[in-house]
């Protein structure tokens, strides 16, 4: 299986080191309008082979024909955040740079399943499935792992326990109408609401919604990669294994959560044509009712996108 990365940056050759590591793929190549970057990269990544134990072959690249075939191809290409800034902000450069990518994956990887993860992400992942012209099913946004991670993260820190004993799920867009889900919280099997009283569950929403921010604040000169890169590769895995798993991602939503026409953070589950389903969980009505506002505000800046490519 053959997996592509757009862009070189700390976001793109994190996710390429991550997957070459696990040596479950044939090759992995890094694309990067940057000369010798991606090389390398590449090259630096093949020398630790024999140290990791891994075959994976990498390759670097300037131009889009070695990528020529790809089963997977992630989009991390894109402007970062600095401190202050919006993700929306960033909208009308990353479009550009996003559409551009979308013809070339078009042409060279007419097949592929895509992950897109630059920013603003719902926005960027409408882009590109229309000017790909890709079904919906094959174009899909990274940003429910991530916003559930950092869910995940936050639950665990305020109740004194391992992340791992958390399963935590956040909806809606990646930004200001994100949903975190604290009815489907449960930490060591209990209930969210069982263990932590309201004003803690208020306060991880908020920094729930607020996770990036915190990391642009602090690094002031990028934006997060580790548990990005992490997150994305969770969704390869899933699409590469066929496994149906289910995981919170920004899919094309059409009449389930009574929502049409937008892509938006919602349970899905995951196998080699992309998105296999979107999943339909029971959410408090407050919960559900944000989820739809979400809809909305993310519908209408989708809108938007499309006087800009």
């Amino acid at each position: 299986m053959k997996v592509t990365v757009v862009g070189a940056g700390n976001y793109g050759s994190t996710t390429a080191h991550l997957l070459a590591l696990s040596n479950r793929f044939d090759e992995i190549v890094m694309v990067d309008i940057v000369e010798g970057l991606p090389q390398g990269l590449a090259l630096d990544m093949k020398q630790s082979r024999w140290v990791e134990g891994f075959d994976t072959d990498i390759v670097g690249t300037n131009d889009y024909e070695p990528t020529a075939g790809s089963d997977i191809v992630i989009v991390t290409a894109g402007k970062p955040r600095k401190p202050g800034m919006s993700r929306m902000d960033l909208l009308t450069d990353n479009a550009k740079i996003v559409g551009g990518i979308a013809e070339e994956v078009a042409r060279t990887s007419p097949e592929a399943v895509v992950i897109v993860v630059s920013n603003p992400l719902d926005e960027m992942t409408a882009l590109f499935q229309r000017v790909s012209g890709f079904p919906t099913e094959r174009v899909i946004g990274q940003a429910g792992m991530l916003d559930s991670a950092r869910f995940a993260d936050k639950t665990a820190e305020k109740a004194g326990v391992s992340p791992t004993e958390v399963e935590a799920i956040t909806l809606g867009s990646h930004g200001d109408t994100m949903v975190p889900v604290p009815s489907r919280v449960t930490v060591n099997g209990t209930p969210l609401r069982e263990v932590l009283g309201q004003d803690d569950i208020d306060e991880i929403v908020k920094g729930t919604r607020g996770g990036g921010g915190e990391v642009v604040a602090l690094l002031k000169t990028g934006s997060a990669y580790f548990a990005p890169s992490s997150a994305a590769v969770a969704m390869v895995n899933a699409i590469a294994d066929d496994s149906g798993a289910m995981q919170p991602v920004c899919a094309w939503v059409d009449g389930e959560y009574g929502i049409s026409g937008v892509y938006l953070g919602v349970p899905a589950k995951l196998g080699r044509g992309g998105i296999q389903e979107v999943v339909e969980i029971d959410l408090a009505d407050e919960e559900l009712t944000e989820l739809r506002n979400a809809a909305e505000a993310v519908k209408e800046k989708q809108a938007d996108i499309n006087d800009l490519v």
